[in-house]
């Protein structure tokens, strides 16, 4: 588990493809020193495994369902990524509960200055268009952020200056695809709600039979 908030921009120094997709070599500066095999790292948001690192750098290795479902294909040498090491049961959830499991990629379709903020508009998938809700959380390439607005499957955030400086989100152009993660208490609700056969069930009664 994740909070959303990006410890870190790393970047990509080498991209090995390999039989299982590919592997990706990540210089870190600070991070690096908290870094071990088997660790778990959001890298833009995507939950990834360490099998090797140096003094300087630690690799993961992305599967081919990784390349096909996040902004993860697109990545080059070079490129920034923002890293967040795994949660502590004793750290403070400054974000929200995150796993690091990319649902779907959006498409940034404008950016906006608003005083010393910039809104992002994003296209999301239509899949996942009912799990995004204004002034819910959803994370954006691993960044926890609260949803400003919603229209169709176009959604608004809001992103202060701190954020804007040290993420990748200042790297972005209009055009790019994002790594989006919904809420994952919307796919508990989904579930629950799931097991009423009928509207008619949807009654105190029958969500009090569930626990709750």
């Amino acid at each position: 588990m994740f909070t959303g908030l990006v410890k870190e921009l790393g970047k990509i120094v080498k991209i090995t493809p390999n039989n299982e997709g590919k592997e990706f070599t990540i210089a870190s500066k600070s991070l690096i020193n908290e870094i071990g095999i088997d660790d778990s790292v959001a890298v833009n948001g995507c939950c990834q495994t360490v099998v090797a690192y140096d003094q300087e750098t630690f690799t993961v290795q992305a599967v081919h369902v990784t390349l096909e479902k996040t902004t993860f294909s697109n990545l080059k040498t070079g490129d920034e990524v923002n890293l967040e090491l795994a949660l502590r049961l004793s750290d403070r959830l400054g974000g929200h509960l995150v796993q690091g499991h990319v649902n779907g990629v959006g498409s940034l379709q404008s950016v906006t200055r608003k005083g010393k903020n910039y809104v992002l508009r994003i296209r999301g998938p239509e899949n996942l268009s009912k799990y995004i809700v204004k002034e819910g959380s959803i994370a954006i390439e691993g960044i926890s952020l609260t949803v400003a607005d919603k229209k169709a499957n176009d959604f608004e955030v809001s992103i202060i200056p701190h954020t804007w400086e040290n993420t990748i989100l200042r790297n972005r152009k209009v055009g790019d695809g994002l790594n989006l993660e919904i809420d994952i208490l919307a796919k508990y609700v989904e579930s629950i709600l799931g097991g009423a056969s009928d509207k008619k069930d949807l009654s105190l009664d029958w969500i009090r039979s569930k626990g709750y």
